[in-house]
């Protein structure tokens, strides 16, 4: 498996997929780059979501969210493609995906983005 970033996401089968469990996960050092003004962006990435068939892979996670190091995105957006990116990779009955990004301007950002099955 590469150690580069990249936008490519492994999956394995769900263990249990006739039950409904919460996987957490949380990335702390998050990092991409204010579109308007070139300066790096930090904040934290939660993921909760319960699986259907498919379970995300941790490195291949790492690795996709270590590629918007270098991307110029706003908040909004980053998150908003964080969760869509994931909902394709693993088609999961509920999934949330928060951005809480740190102060910039005196402002703290946190963004939560939302999917459920069938809705």
């Amino acid at each position: 498996m590469s150690t580069k970033p990249r936008k490519k996401f492994e999956t394995f089968v769900n263990p249990n997929p006739e039950r409904d469990y919460t996987i957490q996960m949380e990335c702390p050092e998050f990092t991409s780059v204010c579109p308007k003004t070139g300066q790096p962006d930090f904040g934290i990435i939660r993921i909760s979501y319960i699986p259907d068939r498919k379970c995300l892979e941790l490195k291949a996670l790492k690795l996709y969210l270590w590629s918007y190091r270098q991307e110029g995105i706003f908040y909004e957006a980053a998150t908003n493609k964080i969760l869509d990116d994931l909902v394709q990779a693993c088609a999961p009955r509920q999934m949330t995906v928060t951005g809480d990004f740190n102060v910039r301007g005196g402002i703290r950002t946190v963004v939560i983005a939302a999917y459920s099955q069938g809705a």
